[in-house]
């Protein structure tokens, strides 16, 4: 019985089931009938007239501000005019082309016109050196003129204007459509500079002007002009090799960064574009237009430098540079150019780097004129370098404190330990060593201790130091100074330097890998292989004033993200390092005696405000305690770098400065550079608290 009542079931569903598949069919055809025949030609009619297009709401990439919110780098807002195909008779396109030449004209704006027929308006003439070839490929007959020429153009194009010059207008319009071609979904850019009034004017007449569209594209801008060009860098157009790379989220026309803090955090400054559809009827008139996706502006990156002590340090180098050119200290140098770094002691923070001679990142964008690139390329000075990172120089005696910290904590010397300069260092006949003031005046300093030595950048102390301290004790302090290593801040191409150690010598040197007596002496005050970048030097500076304690070098503050949220700074450290290809350099951790340091800064203090200091000239009015060192380093080309290494106040350490400058000659006179930085930063009024330097310096070949 159950099993009769189970197919009497399914015999009753399946009949159901066709019921209403029958049902379901019969409303389908009636529903078809009704758009088809009986409101078929008002629906083909309402298709035929609309159009739905989707363009790229370009996004606003991040702005690049200083510690204080002032603003380097930011996106303005560039209009560009495009033209849609649309289906409209040649008259009404022809008319339509000549209202927006007008508008153009009116505004002067530049707009392509590569016609090369021109209108005197009574005489014709035909541009170009391949004009056999333009004539084949618009199949022109060879032996056409010029004015016949334009006429043919007029009849293909079916232009009915009589006045040559209109006709030439719509003509150089039409002919760009015919040689780069767009269609109802490929616009034609017409013009890329459109200022606002203009795009009012092309909006609210819409009408004359079918099938066209006002597109918003951010440009990147400079606000500070060249200031700190080196740290923000440039952005300029995508190469076909970084769009191969990127094709999945850029297009060609994209603008990517290329150097400086640009290029390292382009995926936070990026931004994400959005989608806009826009309704337009097909004689080319816009009926509607909505954001589909909002563009997302990119994430906003917050340096650690001072816009305003940035501003200082790059006109204090510039000014040293010339002063030293002009013999205003007395002896004349070829000075090429200069760098300077200010950083924080306690966090390692960059509060202004600058290298000189500079650039303006304004001229990358857009593309660079040929002119201009050549003109930075040819400066034998490389404006477009980063002295401060990218560049190494031999440090010369702003090393000597690093060889008096490894002989003080290895034992070889004491605070007390007296060493008798006589002039000449004969420990090993074959490698004789002078030191700079037996060169000079032809005597020794005599008896002096290391806080002496190192006011007065006795070589002769530091010959003798380093040979009782060894090369290895005196890389193993270097190396903890970080000094041969990036610094790893956040910029591109640093350098590591060279440290002058057993193991470079071999690498560099595989035919005299042999290591000598006199390597040892040379690394001990600051030459042989030794050359460092001068943001090594700021933070060995810096390590030496906070107490020998380890610092991570940032020029980054944090990055903000469009939604008010900020990065955390570790995931900052990992991009970076990722995006750099930096591993964990950690060093073997070193507690340095305070006694040990206490003596090495006295003798720096001693250099900027003893009298026999190298820098009392410089110093002896300023109202900050200062401890500093003067380098002049033996260079390629009979050339004398000079360094100046600082840090101040004395007693409560904030800030340490660099300043080198290339063939500058004497260290000391680029300590009027620092003096004049540190005057910034204190809130002092540099032309109240310091005084012009004429007074002939200390005069130091390798010190």
């Amino acid at each position: 019985m159950a099993k009769k009542i189970t197919e009497k079931n399914v015999k009753f569903r399946y009949n159901m089931m066709s019921i209403f598949t029958y049902v379901i069919g019969i409303v389908l055809i009636a529903q078809l009938f009704n758009l088809q025949i009986v409101h078929g030609a008002e629906y083909r009619e309402q298709s035929n007239t609309r159009l739905t297009r989707e363009t790229t709401l370009e996004a606003a990439r991040g702005s690049i501000l200083d510690r204080t919110g002032n603003v380097l780098a930011s996106s303005d807002m560039k209009f560009a005019l495009e033209l849609y195909k649309t289906k409209i008779d040649d008259e009404t396109l022809n008319n339509s082309i000549l209202n927006i030449v007008q508008v153009l004209e009116k505004y002067q704006i530049d707009y392509d016109d590569n016609f090369p027929i021109n209108v005197n308006p009574f005489v014709f003439t035909i541009e170009g050196d391949s004009l056999s070839k333009w004539k084949k490929e618009l199949e022109l007959p060879e032996n056409i003129t010029a004015e016949e020429a334009f006429y043919e153009f007029k009849d293909r194009y079916e232009i009915s204007n009589t006045d040559v010059t209109e006709v030439r207008k719509i003509i150089s319009i039409r002919y760009k459509i015919t040689i780069e071609g767009y269609s109802s979904t490929k616009a034609l850019t017409i013009a890329d500079e459109i200022p606002r009034e203009a795009v009012a004017e092309f909006s609210e007449n819409s009408d004359k002007f079918p099938g066209t569209n006002i597109i918003v594209e951010p440009i990147r801008k400079y606000d500070q002009g060249t200031l700190a060009a080196h740290i923000v860098g440039y952005a300029s157009k995508i190469d076909q090799d970084e769009y191969e790379e990127r094709k999945d989220t850029y297009s060609q026309n994209d603008i990517i960064g290329k150097t400086g803090i640009e290029s390292i955090f382009e995926e936070y400054l990026k931004g994400e574009n959005g989608t806009k559809q826009i309704d337009m009827a097909v004689d080319g008139t816009i009926t509607a237009e909505y954001t589909a996706e909002e563009a997302v502006k990119g994430s906003d990156v917050v340096l650690t430098i001072d816009a305003e002590l940035q501003k200082v340090a790059e006109e204090a180098i510039a000014a040293n540079v010339e002063k030293i050119r002009n013999g205003g200290f007395s002896e004349r140098y070829d000075a090429t150019g200069a760098s300077c770094v200010v950083m924080d002691v306690k966090t390692g923070e960059v509060l202004a780097l600058a290298s000189y001679p500079t650039y303006n990142p304004q001229d990358f964008v857009g593309g660079i004129s040929t002119e201009n690139w050549n003109k930075y390329i040819n400066d034998e000075a490389k404006p477009l370098v980063n002295k401060a990172i990218q560049n190494s120089y031999a440090p010369g005696s702003i090393f000597k404190m690093v060889t008096a910290i490894a002989g003080l904590e290895t034992g070889e010397i004491t605070t007390s330990t007296i060493i008798n300069d006589t002039g000449r260092y004969t420990k090993y006949p074959d490698t004789p060593m002078n030191c700079w003031y037996y060169t000079d005046y032809g005597r020794g300093h005599g008896r002096l201790n290391v806080i002496g030595a190192i006011q007065k950048s006795c070589n002769y102390f530091f010959y003798e130091t380093g040979d009782r301290t060894g090369i290895d004790n005196i890389d193993k302090y270097a190396t903890y100074f970080g000094l041969g290593q990036k610094t790893g801040v956040e910029l591109l191409a640093e350098t590591s330097g060279v440290l002058a150690s057993k193991e470079n010598k071999a690498k560099l040197h595989p035919n005299n890998s042999n290591w000598n007596p006199g390597d040892t002496l040379n690394a001990s005050i600051g030459q042989g292989d030794s050359e460092f970048s001068p943001i090594q030097m700021a933070k060995y500076i810096s390590m030496l004033a906070n107490g020998g304690n380890p610092i991570d070098v940032t020029i980054v503050k944090t990055i903000r993200n469009a939604d008010g949220t900020e990065v955390s700074k570790n995931d900052i450290n990992n991009f970076v390092n990722e995006k750099l290809g930096l591993t964990d350099n950690s060093t073997e951790q070193l507690a340095i005696n305070q006694a040990h340091l206490d003596a090495v800064l006295e003798g720096m203090r001693s250099v900027a405000e003893e009298e026999g200091g190298t820098a009392r000239s410089v110093f002896r009015n300023f109202p900050i305690s200062v401890g500093g060192k003067t380098g002049s380093a033996e260079a390629p080309n009979n050339k004398v770098n000079a360094w100046f290494a600082a840090f101040a106040p004395f007693d409560e350490p904030e800030i340490a400065v660099i300043v080198m400058v290339e063939n500058g000659g004497h260290g000391n006179y680029a300590a009027e550079a620092v003096r004049n930085i540190m005057s910034e930063y204190f809130g002092m009024n540099t032309e109240n608290v310091t005084e012009s330097v004429t007074a002939t310096p200390y005069t130091e070949s390798i010190r």
